[in-house]
């Protein structure tokens, strides 16, 4: 039997950019110079849902984590997580190696270093009214040290059930150099 046992966890837009908010794609389908070296080397893939997608749609407009952080999408995002937590415990007691998760920095939910805040981002679009009313609220908008929603509840989930994982992220500012740099870690 040729299996390697090696399985790594994916932010779901690393193998379906489809899935973000229309016009934030920076490749096709999938984040191929990322996925196909690794595939190479004989990884499997678990892919993470994308709570945003499954509960807005892909009509939605780009949101921040405050927007999310609600009691609602923190179940939400626990439920979606129940069937990966599932498969993960079955491999970890089967003896397969869990190398790690790739989530993409920025993002509201699959943040792992970083995410997107705003400090005034709510309202009624119809009343900017003004070039300076949307400047006020595009500067609201802020890039912070912490983790989206999804890797928050993903970690805590892990660390419940005792598994420990390295976690690398997708720098949308810079991702070939992201990319780099986990495949100099995983490959």
């Amino acid at each position: 039997m040729k299996r390697n046992k090696k399985i790594l966890i994916l932010s779901h837009c690393i193998l379906n950019v489809n899935s973000k908010v229309y016009k934030l794609a920076n490749y096709e389908g999938s984040l191929q110079e990322l996925v196909i070296p690794l595939m190479q080397k004989g990884y499997g893939f678990i892919q993470l849902p994308c709570p945003e997608m499954l509960s807005h749609g892909i009509k939605r407009w780009g949101q921040v984590k405050e927007q999310y952080d609600t009691p609602y999408f923190r179940k939400h995002i626990k439920k979606l997580l129940q069937p990966i937590l599932d498969q993960l415990l079955d491999y970890h007691k089967n003896g397969y190696e869990l190398s790690g998760c790739i989530g993409v920095d920025g993002s509201p939910t699959c943040g792992v270093y970083k995410t997107c805040r705003a400090k005034n981002w709510e309202g009624e679009i119809s009343a900017i009214n003004s070039i300076e009313t949307l400047k006020a609220l595009t500067n609201s908008l802020e890039e912070v040290l912490e983790q989206g929603l999804l890797m928050e509840e993903f970690q805590k989930a892990l660390k419940k059930h005792d598994i420990h994982l390295p976690f690398f992220a997708i720098d949308e500012a810079n991702p070939d150099m992201s990319i780099k740099i986990i495949l100099k870690e995983l490959v």
